[in-house]
């Protein structure tokens, strides 16, 4: 019925637009110029994501050492890339992952403000001074014949094509105003007063929001100026309005599809961008006389366009000079509005039966924002392995009805070894469906939408992951087949086969020890495979001696058949989870790069960094 309803209210503004282009062949070039504009825009960011390629993020990733380098980094990115929303919804994710503090994000932001007004000066000085439609044909036609060459090459002729369509879109946005402009003309209402101002800043706000670029409302903007159908005080408030529509949609991603962190800088670039907007408009006279009085020495006089440009820098620059002295008050505000997310020291806490399907845990530390770049993605599925690798032990030690905190104990409590499940511990079957399988799922479908990139070292590293996952996961699996015949045996009197799978009970609780050791330690990588190594030679050697114990109790009749095939089976149960989690903890150490993935059971809140 949703879906239905979405499909009727788009069909029907279809085909209300599609009347209206009808009725006015003004209004239909108007909207294709807009069309042709924001999918040129769309193009050149994409272009120039592909040309750069992993060194955008790399430059990022080195470029918040000091609020200065960060700055600049903000102004240059958003230069030439053209698109500050990107900008900063790049700097969410890296903020998101933790691979930039929250700090050195908040100088991009500010950058990358400041950085914005550079588009509305290169639309001013060539958008109305020539007629750029005989420029735009001959870069299409190169940009399709370079895009057959190869990805570097595709990259660059999108960008070319990206030009092109931006230069028609121009023309044509002009052509629209000159035939149906007189529609739109607002030189009729006064944006002197309060009221007036007001109504013009949510003019910008609502274009902004529809459009989803403020530079397609600033092109709007300067296209109406030029042909007199805005006057210069009403043309600087939809620049405010478009300032503040422009932090709407990266706000919302980064809210939205960000951990904590990153809603923090998203909240901090909805709170600068406001806060910016209020003061400026609060200053409006002063601001707007400073910039005609600017334009005449600067030769401005004259040109409404180019005043605009002006005073967008102006007011960009204003709110820089604002927020600048406070970051790190700032940054302590945000961080007690939005209070990092601790991790609990046990994650599955309830206690009875039923209480684990109250609701499915999921992915924690994924986010759509973080998709837009592959280092930032990278670092997220390191967290949430962590997060599945705990949530795998804890399932495991349940299955085996011990309590999770014994996995930190130098030694196991033989007194709760040997001792008889309660209605504490969970079925592990329950625990799967409601504490893996959404965390699992969330990571596949997560790895399955990240652009993979050609790099030999990222694939590698990516498929370590999907394996990880695969392999936690199976752990898991065995552990519920391993559960049935361990609680059979450990409620039932004292016996050789109770007595055989507490020694199961001892040995997995031993491994699980290790393996979590393991996944802490930091030490040299020759220590760490000798430690490995170690671990590999205990299991072996308690699988064989297992089993002669088991075949030697058989044969003095003290197990029967049916026991020794249980116990026989459950033995490899155990072996496989020992080995699942050994080749998660192997898998990391041959990913050198991403040395980070060996902390899946670690405690505390991760802490992830790319080497």
């Amino acid at each position: 019925m949703k879906r239905y309803s979405r499909f009727l209210v788009a069909f029907l503004v279809g085909l209300g637009l599609a009347y209206s282009f009808w009725l006015s062949h003004g209004w239909l070039q108007l909207c294709a110029g807009l069309a042709l504009f924001l999918f040129g825009m769309q193009c050149l960011e994409e272009g120039l994501k592909e040309l750069a390629g992993g060194r955008l993020e790399a430059l990022l990733g080195r470029s918040t050492a000091t609020p200065l380098k960060g700055f600049l980094f903000g102004v240059t990115g958003t230069f030439l890339l053209q698109s500050s929303t990107l900008v900063s919804l790049l700097t969410i994710a890296f903020v998101s992952s933790g691979l930039i503090s929250l700090a050195g994000g908040l100088t991009v932001v500010f950058g990358a403000n400041l950085g914005s007004t550079s588009g509305i000066w290169l639309l001013a000085l060539a958008g109305h001074a020539f007629d750029l439609a005989p420029l735009a044909l001959p870069l299409l036609v190169f940009g399709v014949l370079i895009g057959f060459n190869g990805p570097k090459s595709r990259a660059t002729g999108r960008i070319l094509l990206a030009v092109g369509f931006l230069f028609l879109g121009i023309e044509q946005i002009k052509e629209g105003f000159s035939s149906f402009g007189a529609a739109l003309d607002m030189t009729g209402h006064p944006a002197d007063g309060l009221s007036g101002q007001l109504l013009f800043v949510l003019l910008g706000v609502v274009l902004t929001v529809i459009l989803q670029s403020s530079q397609a409302t600033l092109m709007l903007t300067l296209t109406a100026l030029a042909g007199a159908r805005l006057e210069l005080g009403q043309g600087l408030a939809i620049a405010i309005g478009a300032h503040v529509g422009g932090s709407v949609s990266t706000a919302v991603a980064g809210i939205l599809g960000g951990n904590r962190a990153g809603q923090q800088l998203a909240l901090a670039h909805a709170l600068f961008n406001g806060l910016t907007s209020l003061a400026t408009l609060a200053l409006l006279s002063p601001l707007t006389w400073l910039t005609q009085w600017l334009a005449v020495p600067l030769g401005l006089a004259d040109n409404r366009l180019l005043q605009l440009a002006l005073f967008h820098s102006l007011f960009n620059a204003f709110g820089v000079l604002l927020f600048w002295p406070w970051q790190r008050q700032l940054v302590g505000l945000l961080e007690r509005w939005l209070p990092s997310r601790r991790e609990p020291p046990v994650l599955i806490t309830a206690q009875e039966p039923g209480a684990a399907a109250v609701s499915r845990t999921r992915a924690r530390y994924l986010g759509d924002s973080l998709l837009e770049s592959a280092d930032a993605a990278a670092s997220a599925v390191l967290q949430e392995l962590q997060h599945l690798g705990r949530l795998s032990l804890e399932v495991i030690c349940h299955a085996l009805y011990l309590p999770v905190e014994q996995l930190a104990g130098d030694r196991p409590d033989e007194t709760l070894l040997r001792a008889r499940p309660d209605h504490r511990y969970l079925d592990a079957e329950a625990l799967y469906q409601w504490h893996i399988k959404g965390v699992y799922g969330d990571l596949l479908s997560f790895m399955g939408r990240v652009d993979m990139s050609r790099d030999e070292a990222r694939q590698q590293f990516w498929i370590a992951c999907q394996l990880a996952a695969l392999q936690l996961v199976d752990a898991v699996k065995d552990a519920k087949h391993l559960q049935k015949n361990l609680g059979h045996y450990l409620r039932g009197e004292e016996s050789p086969a109770r007595e055989a799978y507490v020694d199961l009970r001892r040995h997995l609780l031993a491994m699980l020890h290790e393996v979590r050791e393991l996944g802490r330690l930091e030490v040299p990588d020759e220590a760490w495979r000798e430690r490995l190594q170690l671990l590999d030679e205990r299991a072996a050697d308690f699988d064989a001696q297992f089993r002669v114990r088991l075949f030697a109790a058989a044969r003095r009749r003290e197990l029967d058949g049916l026991q020794t095939g249980s116990l026989m089976n459950d033995l490899g149960y155990t072996s496989r989870i020992v080995q699942s989690l050994r080749n998660v903890l192997l898998l990391a150490e041959e990913q050198g790069q991403f040395r980070p993935l060996r902390r899946l059971a670690a405690e505390g809140e991760p802490l992830i960094r790319l080497r």
